[in-house]
């Protein structure tokens, strides 16, 4: 595995309707849908340009009926799935899947942090780096954004965990502070209170697209719904975070061509 302890490596949706989902992102970011190799479900694989940036799969019956809707999840790089998924537990937090191996892609486990943030953490089977967190292509996630319930809280936790560090921070009044996270020497995210009547605790994935109007046309356009921006912010990019036509939260972050 290239990729180090804490990396955000790879990106999944979890929804209701697979195919529908397939449609709607390939037309508002330009991701090509392929069947995984190799397994006998129904997962796929989000790509753009040769480059494999997520996946998508059902959400499973058992999660419904748990009350699980449809999601993007992260998953973080670590060194031993069983021995972080262990601390995860002893710090708090919560595990929804234990350690399992994927043949021939690696080992992973889906747990929770202590505010009840779902996330997954994976050793790759394989020697190559993943590339789907990649702050300088397009298609590719770009920021990586947590609004938690407790942030100070979160932030140990993450840190403890995955080794990330504390940047600069934006205050955002009565919210608080717009905290940036680093790792490896890049700002790879941000931890934010989340607001009281929003959304639960969650991490919001932006993903990298060429031209923000475009795509605040082609949101609604195809189903989907825009609950802010577009917004300009720092860096003369501008955002739109919005859910798609079976309700996951995504982020978009590019510029503003016209």
């Amino acid at each position: 595995m290239a990729n180090h302890h804490g990396d955000f490596i790879w990106y999944e949706l979890l929804t209701t309707d697979a195919d529908a989902a397939a449609r709607f992102y390939g037309a508002v970011i330009g991701w090509q849908t392929r069947k995984a190799e190799g397994t006998d479900r129904d997962y796929r694989i989000f790509g753009i340009r040769g480059d494999d940036v997520g996946g998508l799969m059902p959400l499973p019956s058992n999660a419904q009926r748990a009350g699980m809707r449809p999601t993007w999840l992260g998953y973080v790089a670590v060194d031993d799935v069983d021995a972080t998924a262990d601390a995860i537990v002893r710090a708090g937090g919560t595990q929804h899947m234990p350690p399992a191996d994927i043949p021939g892609v690696g080992r992973f486990a889906m747990l929770a942090d202590p505010q009840g943030v779902t996330f997954y953490v994976m050793r790759g089977a394989s020697d190559g780096t993943s590339t789907a967190f990649d702050q300088s292509q397009f298609g590719h996630c770009n920021w990586n954004e947590l609004a938690t319930s407790d942030p100070a809280a979160a932030l140990a936790f993450y840190q403890a965990l995955f080794g990330w560090e504390k940047g600069d921070a934006m205050p955002m009044g009565e919210m608080g502070e717009y905290r940036f996270l680093q790792h490896g020497g890049q700002t790879i995210g941000a931890v934010m209170k989340r607001m009281p009547e929003g959304p639960p605790p969650a991490w919001t994935f932006y993903f990298g697209i060429e031209d923000i109007d475009a795509a605040a046309k082609a949101v609604p356009g195809n189903g989907g719904t825009i609950h802010y921006g577009p917004a300009e912010v720092p860096g003369g990019v501008f955002i739109i975070v919005a859910s798609d036509p079976q309700g996951a939260l995504f982020g978009l972050v590019g510029p503003r061509k016209s």
